[in-house]
């Protein structure tokens, strides 16, 4: 991932731990040298190596580990952000990892490199926030028309299955709803990148918070930018 910015190793080990923790609600944490869900010991690291533009952490074990060895990384270099997993030998049978724990993996590592990567400079002009309600509120009466019209005895059951199957097809595939198209704007991801799936699901999930606190939360949290265009 690109990155317009230089970051150090050393702010890359402390932003990564406070990112496991808050791209998780809190479900999963770093403590010591152990990444835990609540009482269960996922992983086992040892003493991270911080180098001027890099760490790494050597997995020595825990429940998610099929045996010691590998290790965890993330470095800056030539102007980019790469993390890497090395060695690891998951319990679970590589099907059923490449099923399960891999896509979440791949979600919490790209939202965490987003976010240490920064929202500035932004991919695009910001999209003025009366386009963004108006493009909303076309998205939410396009799928209630829908759910109304072919949802029968189970309308709402409907409702809510249009809204995350149009949003997250949507944004994922060119960023643009009906709405957005209308209102002439698109969501991308802070780095310009298109958003991947996982990012959609995370800033649907994420919009109720936003429309409480009255602040695209859910950008901030998805790693995402509404752009002009």
């Amino acid at each position: 991932m690109a990155s317009p910015r230089a970051i150090s190793g050393t702010e890359l080990r402390d932003q990564f731990v406070s990112d496991v923790s808050t791209l998780t609600f809190g479900l999963v944490r770093l403590r010591g040298s152990s990444m835990v869900l609540g009482p269960l010991e996922i992983l086992r690291f040892g003493r991270p190596k911080v180098t001027r533009a890099g760490v790494d952490w050597p997995i020595e074990g825990g429940l998610a580990a099929g045996s010691p060895g590998g290790r965890w990384s993330i470095r800056a270099s030539g102007g980019r952000l790469v993390a890497g997993l090395e060695g690891y030998t998951p319990r679970i049978p590589l099907p059923l990892y490449a099923l399960t724990q891999l896509p979440i993996h791949h979600l919490v590592v790209r939202l965490h490199l987003l976010r240490a990567r920064g929202r500035m400079p932004s991919p695009g002009v910001p999209a003025a926030p009366t386009r963004r309600i108006a493009a909303g509120a076309i998205d939410a009466g396009l799928c209630a028309a829908v759910a109304l019209t072919a949802g029968r005895g189970r309308r709402l059951a409907a409702f809510a299955g249009l809204v995350i199957g149009y949003h997250v097809a949507c944004w994922s595939s060119s960023g643009r709803t009906v709405g957005g198209l209308i209102a002439g704007q698109r969501v991308v991801s802070v780095d310009g990148s298109r958003v991947s799936i996982g990012q959609s699901l995370v800033r649907l999930l994420a919009l109720p918070v936003a429309a409480l606190r009255l602040r695209a939360v859910h950008d901030e949290i998805a790693g995402t930018e509404v752009v002009a265009g």
